[in-house]
């Protein structure tokens, strides 16, 4: 029997090579979204769920390992987590997140910043906190000095949600003087990446000092704080808690008995308030994050004397510090900064050979 052939359909070879092209522009933008997209997913996740962890009933709510999004259903969670669980579900991330199976958790920090008090952290937390792949504690834990007994189970319950790959900082300046401190850090995470903002001994005294008297007048003067009684700028006082804490090389080593040198970054906090883009460079590769902080980020604000972000989190419009950063130093009298430098001047130099960095301290 023979068969009758019919002439191929005049368009459908173009329609076999649009199907071709259709696919093959599929496939990369599925390979896009995977390799290369998710990052900038990931970012736009994570901005929400730092604004939805703001709110108070968030914080309080939630359990230590329970993820901000459920697939189960949370009929029995309380009012204020259903609220927020009901909100999530209309994200539109949403759907994005239960196919990719990313669920924020909170977990332990992957690293410290343990000080130095009036050194500069709370700058480094905000400069930093920008980064899409970093979240840290708003507040300061204190979980290694005061709250130790509590347990991780109370220590995990204050840190932020996070998604994989992101990390969690926290900050306490206390840590880097308390003496029981570095052995609790190293027995919950021997492989802790810890911070320390050092700045001057002698302006950090004194800017410590000015935040005592800004919350208690009565206080005696400086140099009689700072000087045992009748000295005339001679004694030392090392029982005094703010010079102790600018003996940095006596902590440090306590440290070192603990963590290798290598798992220990030091920012400058002077070069933090003249040059921040430039700190938080080393600081992004120390942490192993994509240096997405750059000069674009700051501003020199004219009025306050200092560097603030152009945009900060939470913000969408430029951010200083607070009101109680960058306030005015009381008068000391220039023979007891003098006297102190010359008592400094040793500890400093043990501190840079112990830690490589001339830091350039008068």
């Amino acid at each position: 029997m023979m068969y009758k052939s019919y002439p191929m359909f005049p368009h459908f070879k173009l329609f076999l090579l649009c199907l071709f092209f259709c696919a093959s522009f599929l496939s990369f933008s599925l390979y896009l979204l995977h390799h290369g997209s998710i990052y900038f997913i990931r970012y736009d996740v994570h901005q929400y769920f730092k604004n939805v962890d703001r709110k108070n009933d968030v914080k309080e709510s939630l359990d230590h390992n329970l993820p901000l999004i459920r697939w189960d259903g949370f009929s029995s969670y309380g009012k204020s987590e259903a609220r927020v669980h009901e909100e999530l579900y209309r994200t539109p991330q949403y759907p994005f997140l239960r196919h990719q199976s990313l669920q924020p958790v909170r977990k332990l920090p992957d690293a410290l910043v343990i000080g130095v008090k009036k050194g500069g952290t709370r700058a480094l937390l905000e400069f930093i906190r920008l980064h899409p792949d970093v979240r840290a504690a708003g507040s300061e834990i204190h979980f290694f000095d005061r709250h130790y007994p509590k347990g991780y189970h109370w220590y995990r319950k204050h840190m932020p949600p996070t998604l994989e790959g992101q990390i969690t900082i926290e900050k306490t300046p206390s840590y880097f003087v308390i003496r029981e401190v570095p052995q609790r850090v190293y027995e919950m995470n021997p492989a802790m990446k810890i911070l320390v903002v050092v700045r001057d001994p002698v302006t950090r005294a004194i800017s410590d000092y000015t935040q005592v008297v800004s919350k208690n007048t009565t206080i005696p003067k400086f140099e009689d704080l700072a000087f045992k009684n009748g000295s005339q700028f001679g004694l030392v006082d090392t029982t005094w808690i703010p010079i102790r804490i600018g003996v940095y090389v006596r902590h440090l080593e306590r440290w070192l008995h603990y963590f290798p040198l290598k798992q220990i970054h030091f920012v400058s906090g002077e070069r933090l308030i003249v040059d921040p883009a430039a700190e938080i460079a080393n600081v992004q590769d120390f942490l192993g994050l994509k240096r997405v902080i750059t000069e674009k980020h700051f501003y020199f604000n004219t009025t306050k004397g200092f560097h603030c972000l152009k945009k900060s989190e939470g913000h969408s419009s430029p951010h200083c510090l607070g009101k109680t950063k960058g306030r005015n130093h009381p008068p000391i009298d220039s023979a007891a900064i003098e006297r102190l430098r010359e008592f400094y001047r040793p500890f400093n130099v043990r501190f840079y050979q112990v830690t490589g960095i001339n830091f350039g301290w008068p």
